[in-house]
C-alpha cells in the first residue's frame, strides 16, 4: 500500500524544508479516507438498494427524526447542510421512487412537509443494519479503542473547522 500522503510530505520537505508539509500530509490523509469510505463502502451498498448516497441520506434523516417520519424542507437541507436546490432534485427523485411524499403543512400553509412512505419507511429499516455492519467492517482496522479516540479527536476537529478561518491567514 502507498502512503501517497508521505511521499507528497517528503517531496514538500525536499523541495520547501521552510513548511510544515507535516500538515498537509495530514489533511491529505483525512481527505483519503473519506474518498476511500464513500467510494468503496457507502457508495456502492447505496446503489445496492438504486439510491445514490445523497437520497439515502434524506431517508435515514428522516427515519431518525421519529415518528411521522416527516420534516420540512428547510428543516431537511439544514440538517444535511445542502443547498435547497440540491434538496429539491432529491426529493423528486424520492418521490418518483415512491419512498416519500409531499404534503401541506398544517401549521403553516406556506410550507410542505416531507414524509417517509411505507415503502420509505420499510427500505431504510432493511437497508440500516447492513449500513452499520458496513461502516463497522470499514473501520475494522481500528481497534474499539482506536475508532473511540479517532471519534473524539474528530469532534474536536470539526467543532474547529465550523469557526470562521481568520482573514489575516
Amino acid at each position: 500500500m502507498k502512503d501517497r500522503a508521505r511521499r507528497a510530505e517528503e517531496e514538500w520537505e525536499r523541495e520547501r524544508p521552510d513548511i510544515n508539509a507535516s500538515v498537509m500530509a495530514l489533511a491529505g490523509r483525512l481527505l483519503e479516507a473519506t474518498h476511500l469510505l464513500e467510494r468503496d463502502w457507502i457508495f456502492p451498498l447505496a446503489a445496492q438498494f438504486e439510491l445514490h448516497q445523497g437520497e439515502f441520506d434524506v431517508i435515514a434523516t428522516l427515519r431518525r427524526s421519529g415518528n411521522p417520519y416527516s420534516l420540512t424542507p428547510t428543516e431537511l437541507h439544514e440538517g444535511l447542510m445542502l443547498s435547497s436546490g440540491a434538496m429539491t432534485s432529491r426529493l423528486d427523485r424520492l418521490e418518483r421512487k415512491g419512498l416519500i411524499e409531499r404534503s401541506p403543512a398544517p401549521n403553516d400553509r406556506r410550507s410542505i412537509l416531507v414524509k417517509l412512505t411505507p415503502a420509505g419507511l420499510a427500505l431504510i429499516d432493511r437497508i440500516l443494519p447492513l449500513h452499520v455492519a458496513n461502516e463497522q467492517q470499514a473501520l475494522a482496522t481500528l481497534t474499539s479503542k482506536e475508532q473511540k479516540l479517532l471519534n473524539e479527536l474528530l469532534v474536536k476537529l470539526v467543532a474547529g473547522l465550523h469557526k470562521k478561518p481568520s482573514s489575516d491567514g
